[in-house]
């Protein structure tokens, strides 16, 4: 259902306007919240993962042109649209290849649910940058990490940053908020049978390609703020500590990149 709109005051436009992202979030009523998917390609693989979509917002000539799919899988849903100038001009979005979709917030998976059968997962504590987060999923669903579970402190992955950083793979890898960190939740990953190695710049750590950590059946990855790193609570909490081991005086990688070299590092490796 084609909308022409003149202004941002349409209210079919509230999403993409004039909700702050913790607005969209919605956290009283986290079943009721809703994210916004940016570009065409990021939009396909949300649909695909099973998000519903509430609305598109769409630059005209891209309703017959690279969102013409998308537009016949929204059947009635409005699509709305306008000038290139008009939508420009929406504040705190820079349109990327001119669509946006509305969508409902997924239901996340248990913790248990994210552990079963998987050999290799992260924990991210603390990451509170968008474009952090977003790199951080991206890596995890290209090298092999089986789920990955934000501390509650950590930015949301579904913001709209986070969700175009990770080119869409936010929707392809498991992915929940685990209570109680570190405590008791170490104690329910060990229940589990994983060991945890914290990526941490400490005297007792050992380089990221330990035999010991690649031995590990079952291991989870835990990385820390920006900056900061992980609190030395976390850090003594942990069976493992590592590092990466560095040259000319550097000591250490931002987040995302340090994450994706121990993902490929430790990740898991057929018989």
């Amino acid at each position: 259902m084609i909308v022409p709109v003149a202004d941002l005051s349409h209210p079919g436009l509230l999403p993409y306007a004039r909700l702050t992202e913790a607005q969209l979030r919605n956290r009283l009523e986290p079943d009721q919240g809703i994210f916004i998917a940016e570009s065409p390609k990021v939009i396909r693989v949300a649909l695909d993962a099973g998000c519903q979509p509430i609305s598109l917002l769409c630059e005209e000539k891209h309703i017959t042109g690279s969102a013409a799919d998308i537009v016949a899988r929204l059947g009635q849903l409005p699509v709305y649209t306008g000038s290139r100038t008009l939508l420009a001009s929406l504040t705190g979005y820079e349109l990327t290849r001119g669509v946006l979709c509305a969508m409902h917030r997924p239901a996340l998976p248990s913790l248990q649910q994210i552990c079963a059968d998987q050999r290799r997962i992260v924990i991210v504590d603390n990451v509170v940058n968008s474009t952090n987060t977003g790199a951080i999923l991206r890596a995890a669903a290209a090298l092999g990490i089986g789920g990955v579970l934000f501390t509650p402190t950590c930015c949301d992955p579904l913001n709209r940053r986070s969700v175009r950083v990770s080119m869409g793979t936010v929707f392809q890898i498991p992915w929940t908020y685990i209570p109680s960190w570190p405590n008791p939740a170490i104690d329910h990953l060990h229940s589990l049978g994983f060991k945890t190695v914290a990526l941490a710049l400490t005297p007792t750590a050992i380089p990221i390609d330990h035999p010991a950590l690649q031995a590990e059946d079952r291991l989870a990855i835990v990385l820390g703020t920006e900056g900061d790193g992980l609190a030395q609570q976390t850090i003594d909490s942990c069976d493992y500590r590592a590092i990466i081991p560095m040259q000319r005086g550097v000591d250490s990688l931002n987040v995302a990149a340090a994450a994706a070299v121990a993902f490929w590092q430790l990740r898991e490796r057929g018989e």
